[in-house]
């Protein structure tokens, strides 16, 4: 009594599923093999053209040489593509020639367990008075306590000036043969002669940084986004008389006033000088009485302040046994906020 197309109208079915569901599709047939057309190559015709290739007067040349070479003589074999074509499904496609190969760098693995151990530095740049114009900041930081032991601007990047601060702030924090090191990235000023030859003087270790390895070097690079994410950091330097001025205020601030949250909200100075252990032997005086006196808003535990880290890593081993400081406040990474 109903047609198609009302029925499917009452339904709500679309007609096209209804034809589909009555006649479903037929299977697909299986495809024949296609034939090679006549221009191809027999099997034997593309084994005699790989011999070609890899022949040793041929072997380090590309198709397109080989292809002009053989033509010169008198010979064809085929077009230039079909030689890629042979060349890529033997697996030859690639750089025919000798490539140089180099070792892979050394992670380096550094620990500090008191200040002076190890040193890090790097030099950034600060915005001069106008485009173009930049002021170089060389920075040198102690990983365990944060501290700057030195720091200098100039107008250009020079190993001479490394060497000079360097030698300079290993004077000044009496440095002994063989107890320090010195870790940097592998720019220029980094690896030159002349600061080179002064660490061997000095007998100070040097390490690098990986290329392209951020990550080898993180306490300095962390130092360097305190100093630019300072709400006091100007967006750019009047002169290089005012870029001293200010990075010399700032890092009296930082070394003397800065709680840093990887030393146990201690500042650099004290943790470097010492003084840290008194200072939260007074930090734990204090929570006592809080404690003593308001109980009640503590808990069921006894207050303590944050602990000083035990050693200071960049690139923690593997093979070092330190089970003893997997503790979150036993041992310290730079964080964002150094």
């Amino acid at each position: 009594m109903w047609g198609i197309t009302p029925a499917c109208r009452l339904t709500g079915l679309s007609r096209a599923t209804l034809y589909r569901r009555r006649t479903p599709p037929a299977p697909p047939r299986p495809r024949t093999p296609r034939k090679p057309p006549p221009s191809a190559l027999s099997e034997a015709e593309r084994e005699q053209v790989l011999q070609l290739l890899n022949r040793p007067e041929h072997v380090d040349l590309a198709p397109a040489q080989v292809w002009a070479r053989e033509l010169d003589e008198g010979r064809w074999w085929c077009s230039e593509s079909t030689m890629y074509r042979i060349l890529r499904a033997a697996g030859q496609s690639g750089e025919r020639r000798s490539q140089a190969t180099h070792p892979a760098r050394t992670k380096p693995e550094l620990v500090a367990e008191a200040a002076n151990q190890v040193w890090s530095w790097d030099i950034t740049k600060l915005r001069g008075p106008h485009k173009g114009v930049w002021f170089h900041l060389y920075t040198v930081i102690d990983i365990w306590s944060r501290y700057v032991v030195g720091h200098l601007i100039a107008a250009y990047e020079d190993g001479q000036l490394a060497e000079a601060l360097i030698a300079d702030a290993a004077a000044r924090e009496r440095v002994d043969p063989d107890q320090l090191t010195v870790h940097a990235d592998r720019g220029a000023a980094m690896t030159s002669k002349t600061l080179t030859q002064l660490l061997t003087d000095l007998k100070i270790g040097r390490s690098h940084s990986r290329p392209k390895t951020s990550n080898d070097n993180p306490y300095i690079e962390a130092s360097f986004k305190t100093l630019k994410y300072d709400p006091t950091f100007p967006e750019r330097f009047g002169s290089i008389q005012h870029a001293r001025q200010h990075c010399e205020a700032f890092y009296t601030y930082y070394n003397h006033e800065h709680r840093h949250s990887g030393i146990g909200l201690h500042t650099p100075a004290s943790v470097h000088h010492g003084a840290a252990g008194q200072i939260r032997e007074q930090r734990q005086r204090t929570l006592d009485a809080a404690w003593a006196a308001h109980p009640q808003r503590f808990g069921r535990h006894r207050p303590q302040p944050p602990r000083l880290p035990d050693r200071a890593w960049i690139n923690k081993p593997d093979n070092h046994d330190t089970d003893q400081f997997t503790g979150p406040s036993a041992t310290t990474q730079p964080d964002s906020k150094s």
